[in-house]
């Protein structure tokens, strides 16, 4: 999973100080000490996910009678405040780790390591989980934290948009030429309707799948840059044609996240993770007027590629409880509380074959399209250092976007920029 809810919960995550964040955990502990009742602060940045994760915190209290607060703060302070608190010795206890950051935290010697309680846990069963997963949050033969979950993208479409052109929704068959096809006729001369939307930064739920689809990389075999691969090339020309042609103004479409776009009606489809979907059903248009079909499949292959990631539960080494922190990152990771995460629809699950309960936790949209894309999954693309070169490549793509260049030129620079740091990581 990506991200990157802006919305912050309630006014805690504007005003929160380093200090504040560790709340009763925080600094002091170590692997060897520590109160093993001391309360636990749980950090995460999707305010749609506080209110399940935090049931399934109070079945833990009930079970151990340790206490554990959830805290959401948004996705860009959630970085700085926990690198500040790195530095300064002030941490959450528990909290979320991202396949962009795992590497820095855990060379860095920030995290907990839990080798050694995973390997005597009588109750995880960790072969239930991608192995792709597992070895993202390991580093030198250590572990450092356990897979919360897993996700898929797919399309989200607007039905009362579609019935107004006339237009069959989609159901999975289309290739993306179709897909295109359709957003032109949806897309208005006006300007009051698009039928697409993306940004530059909305590589996993976006550009990438169909970079993917249609035979091309992010990262070739070598570990290097795909970007040169004509494959790669000749997918984001099709991206680019895309963005100026079925898209707001790259400008819109920076100012006001595409979900937004999407919810007031303005854009006819976009490509979201399954992380969305804990929001979407709480937003009255969206649950009135959309629906979710599977990603689009490539007309030469017929394959329908869906980006996947998955995010970790990590602790501080420096927590005030590390048996606690592990305990609770260990009931998190466990069948039952796999399951009980799916069914309160907080996301999809990681463990393998209980994310069937998470399609049924709502009927205000059919989800079946997310499980249907677990068929033909790439991991998300990652390396050491990853956003060493992730920002710079954002920041290049911007400029296709916005006009400034033409999109084979943006690849080039791409290639050499990722090349250039990748290379600096061995």
């Amino acid at each position: 999973m990506k991200r990157r809810n802006k919305v912050l919960a309630l006014s805690l995550a504007a005003a929160m100080t380093v200090t504040g964040l560790a709340g009763c955990g925080g600094s002091g502990g170590g692997k060897g000490g520590g109160d093993p009742k001391a309360a636990l602060t749980v950090a995460i940045w999707d305010n749609g996910q506080q209110k399940g994760l935090q049931e399934i915190c109070n079945a833990f209290t009930e079970a151990t009678g340790i206490q554990a607060q959830v805290q959401v703060i948004e996705w860009n302070s959630y970085w700085t405040l926990l690198e500040a608190g790195a530095s300064g010795g002030d941490m959450p206890d528990v909290f979320w780790m991202h396949s962009n950051e795992a590497v820095k935290y855990m060379s860095n010697d920030i995290l907990l390591d839990i080798t050694d309680q995973v390997a005597k846990s009588e109750v995880l069963e960790m072969d239930k989980f991608p192995e792709d997963l597992k070895q993202m949050y390991q580093w030198e033969g250590k572990t450092y934290a356990l897979p919360k979950d897993m996700d898929t993208i797919a399309v989200w479409y607007n039905k009362t948009l579609f019935d107004d052109a006339g237009i069959p929704y989609p159901d999975g068959s289309w290739t993306w030429d179709e897909f295109y096809e359709i957003a032109q006729k949806l897309t208005k001369d006006d300007g009051s309707v698009y039928g697409f939307a993306a940004n530059p930064s909305n590589e996993q739920d976006t550009w990438m799948n169909i970079v993917y689809t249609m035979g091309g990389c992010v990262l070739n075999d070598q570990g290097m840059s795909g970007f040169d691969d004509p494959k790669t090339i000749e997918a984001m020309e099709f991206v680019d044609k895309m963005v100026h042609t079925v898209m707001p103004p790259a400008s819109t479409m920076s100012e006001t996240g595409t979900d937004v776009l999407f919810g007031s009606g303005k854009v006819a489809m976009i490509t979201q993770g399954s992380w969305m979907v804990a929001g979407f059903k709480d937003n009255e248009y969206i649950a009135e007027h959309a629906a979710v079909a599977r990603l689009p499949k490539d007309a030469a292959t017929g394959r329908s590629v869906s980006l996947y990631n998955g995010l970790g539960w990590a602790a501080s080494k420096n927590t005030k409880n590390p048996e606690g922190a592990y305990k609770l990152i260990e009931w998190f990771t466990t069948k039952d509380m796999q399951q009980k995460q799916a069914e309160l629809g907080v996301t999809m699950a990681a463990y393998e074959g209980v994310s069937d309960q998470w399609v049924n936790n709502t009927d205000k949209f059919d989800l079946t399209p997310y499980l249907e894309a677990m068929d033909d999954v790439v991991f998300r693309p990652s390396t050491r250092s990853t956003l060493a070169w992730w920002n710079p490549m954002v920041e290049e793509l911007k400029k296709p976007w916005n006009g400034e260049e033409d999109m084979a030129t943006a690849c080039a620079n791409i290639t050499a920029i990722m090349n250039e740091k990748i290379a600096e990581e061995k």
